[in-house]
């Protein structure tokens, strides 16, 4: 399928953001980048929910931003844990607050969205500990989030899909139930080699060498740091009994094969998955639903499935 037009045309705008050299440049210049380029997708009016409020949650280091949205419906709701994307290292609480309200309103559920520490100041093991953390801490405090224990969910984005993932999988070795988990995009294995790799290793938004980067500053070079299961989530001993997964790729993402092998080894374990390859889009296109009438369409289907698991 041709490349999505509307998201061809933001891109031509934002060459000289896309082009900076992700190892050497200073990480508060890349975040700056990501707030430009979430700006450039289109200034849009706030998704209205029901409430928003800015708190934190203890974590191993400190106590961990988060941002609650709660939908316009009183009562009980499920529960939606969210983490972030960008590479580890960029990415916050407002980048990411046009998807953490859609994904409030469409679902129905009370978000809960984390600022977890990032690279490369905080690499691996730091932002897998905060993600836990609130998790944890929102599973032991339900009533104060949503009140339907049997209604959790994890969810996330590229490098908060990585997060997510590995989170659910130590929810289900500590015995900790979940109804569910979307992962959009997600960086399941680091040392992988893939095709789509090579057929979109550039001019995509998200190129290879941006993949190299991210992951060396977050995790660093040593092999066994890199395909650990809390790294790599793909490379897991078993993947029996995780959560119900809600799976998305892109047509034009050097992570797309990645995220699809995931998928597959979900079933083949056994696990109720369902997968979508979006063609026409890339990486990155929950936050381009402004602009993107196909990303649009794309973030109105995952919200639909993960709402019908969490009914």
């Amino acid at each position: 399928m041709p490349f999505d037009p509307a998201i061809a045309a933001l891109l031509d705008g934002v060459d000289s953001v896309l082009s900076m050299p992700i190892r050497t440049t200073d990480p508060r210049v890349l975040r700056e980048a990501e707030r430009q380029l979430s700006a450039a997708a289109g200034a849009v009016r706030p998704i209205a929910v029901g409430s928003v409020r800015d708190a934190t949650v203890p974590g191993p280091a400190w106590d961990v931003p988060v941002r609650i949205y709660r939908p316009m419906a009183e009562g009980p709701a499920p529960t939606v844990v969210y983490f972030h994307g960008g590479g580890w290292i960029a990415g916050d609480l407002d980048s990411h607050d046009l998807v953490t309200r859609r994904l409030c309103r469409d679902v129905g559920a009370v978000v809960v969205a984390v600022h977890y520490r990032r690279a490369p100041e905080h690499p691996f093991p730091a932002p897998y500990e905060d993600c836990l953390a609130v998790a944890r801490h929102v599973a032991g405090h339900i009533e104060e989030y949503g009140a339907r224990r049997d209604r959790l969910a994890l969810a996330g984005d590229s490098a908060g899909a990585n997060l997510c993932a590995v989170t659910a999988q130590t929810f289900r070795d500590e015995g900790r139930p979940l109804a569910a988990q979307l992962l959009a995009y997600p960086a399941t294995d680091f040392d992988g080699e893939y095709a789509s790799r090579s057929e979109n290793r550039a001019g995509y938004m998200l190129t290879t060498e941006n993949i190299a980067d991210t992951q060396y500053l977050y995790a660093g070079d040593d092999p066994a740091v890199r395909s650990c299961p809390q790294v790599s989530p793909l490379r897991a001993e078993s993947l029996a009994g995780l959560a119900p997964a809600v799976v998305a790729t892109a047509q034009y993402d050097p992570l797309r094969d990645e995220g699809l092998a995931y998928a597959e080894a979900l079933r083949d374990a056994g696990v109720e998955v369902f997968a979508r390859n979006y063609e026409g889009l890339i990486h990155g296109f929950l936050n381009l639903c402004p602009l993107s009438p196909g990303a649009d369409a794309a973030a109105g289907e995952l919200f639909a499935r993960l709402a019908h698991l969490l009914k």
